[in-house]
């Protein structure tokens, strides 16, 4: 072992460092044993084979969720009420400025409780298809309606036309402001296409 150096200058020997032996731990092969302590376990199947299943748990008894509680309502709903329920659902939605956009129009309702909603094109109709599903179970509890549906209608919207070319463009501003005309002849400007 070589000698180290001390901050004195002095040659010190140091004293090997102990080995320690770890020994082998034997191993057992026997099945482990797991036993319940308190409620942390749910139940075993086992038991419940057997038909040994109790309705309480830790003192408190388990209860059935009705998943559906307007499963059978009909009351009946006016098309006021449907525009109220429906814009409150695109404020639930303010965070999706697509689909707000495709749901801005209030569908129309026709033959006792469906709402056919009227939209421009295919992509629409996708965003509407995802979200359906989740609309009419809202719109079936608000409006407390088991049989609302909720059908799409793709019908071409009619727009206004959007002129294009610089000589439409000035015919429109010469009907708000006839001067403009003057200064086209003044400065010899030529708008044709």
């Amino acid at each position: 072992m070589p000698p180290s150096v001390t901050s004195a200058g002095t040659e010190k020997y140091s004293q090997p460092e102990p080995v320690t032996r770890l020994e082998p731990v034997e191993k057992t092969t026997g099945p482990k044993i797991v036993r319940k302590v308190g409620n942390l376990f749910s139940p075993s199947i086992k038991d419940a084979l057997a038909g040994n299943t109790s309705e309480k748990k830790g003192g408190s008894e388990v209860q059935d969720a009705n998943f559906n509680e307007y499963a059978s309502y009909t009351e009946s709903f006016t098309a006021e009420q449907l525009v109220v329920r429906w814009n409150e659902y695109l404020d639930l939605i303010a965070d999706r400025p697509n689909l707000r956009s495709t749901l801005s129009s209030v569908p129309e309702i026709s033959e006792g409780h469906k709402l056919v909603l009227k939209i421009g094109n295919s992509v629409q109709e996708e965003e509407i298809r995802l979200v359906k599903p989740e609309l009419v179970s809202w719109l079936r509890r608000e409006l407390r309606n088991s049989e609302i549906e909720l059908i799409t209608r793709l019908e071409k919207v009619e727009t206004e036309r959007v002129h294009f070319n610089d000589s439409e463009k000035l015919q429109i501003l010469v009907q708000k402001n006839p001067h403009l005309n003057e200064l086209k002849q003044k400065f010899n400007l030529d708008f044709s296409d």
